[in-house]
């Protein structure tokens, strides 16, 4: 069974996320200024729900990064923007292919694991998937990705049915970043399946909060309230 990609649920959050990483890098030429400024307005034109629109965006954002690596000129940058806007296409099995060279370019490149961890999971490959978020979350501390990494992490241990692991895992996911309603969802269910009744009902009234038209969330909360009494 296929998932939907979290951050075309919630695109406002993750444009914040990925903004979140440009003061980190500085552009190396004006041609990777010029794939990050494609990038990023692929990325604002999904987020007003206009994806058809953003994808001539996130080809242009890959063809720049792959002119740039052809001609010798790659940056870790190069690397980042072109698995970021391959992914945007969900060309999973690309962004795997040049996540792995970003990192024969450069082992430290961390955030090239992540994105290949959440590449690999819509590849339905949890190992794999689970590998490459586990080696990020242990390499980046305070990283802009990391509570999306924990988030995954949740995911794939909430597929297994490991659902202890995978509370604790969302609940890093939420402490970090507490505003995407998906995740106190997520936080919900599997505090459900644990039969924790009352910590699924507050993760679920905590998803309310943030949206309080989140159907899945209202019908979720009258069913741990019944199970309550």
């Amino acid at each position: 069974m296929k998932y939907y990609t979290p951050y075309l649920l919630f695109p406002v959050f993750l444009v914040f996320l990925d903004g979140a990483l440009f003061p980190q890098t500085t552009a190396p030429n004006p041609e990777s200024a010029a794939a990050w400024q494609s990038y990023y307005i692929g990325r604002s034109l999904e987020s007003q729900n206009r994806l058809e629109d953003a994808m001539p965006y996130y080809g242009e954002a890959a063809r720049i990064c792959l002119d740039e690596i052809d001609q010798n000129r790659a940056s870790e940058n190069s690397y980042v923007v072109l698995t970021w806007a391959l992914q945007r296409q969900r060309r999973y099995a690309e962004v795997i292919t040049w996540g792995e060279q970003g990192l024969r370019h450069n082992a430290g490149n961390h955030r090239l694991l992540e994105i290949m961890g959440e590449a690999y999971f819509y590849l339905d490959d949890y190992d794999r998937s689970l590998r490459c978020m586990e080696r990020y979350s242990s390499a980046v501390s305070q990283g802009d990705r990391l509570p999306t990494a924990y988030f995954f992490i949740g995911e794939i241990f909430r597929l297994r049915k490991k659902f202890l692991h995978a509370d604790i895992a969302y609940t890093t996911a939420v402490r970090l970043e507490p505003n995407v309603p998906l995740w106190w969802y997520r936080l919900g269910l599997v505090r459900e399946s644990l039969k924790e009744y009352a910590l699924a009902a507050e993760a679920y009234e905590r998803a309310l909060r943030i949206n309080p038209a989140y159907q899945d969330a209202q019908a979720a909360l009258g069913r741990t309230r019944r199970a309550r009494n």
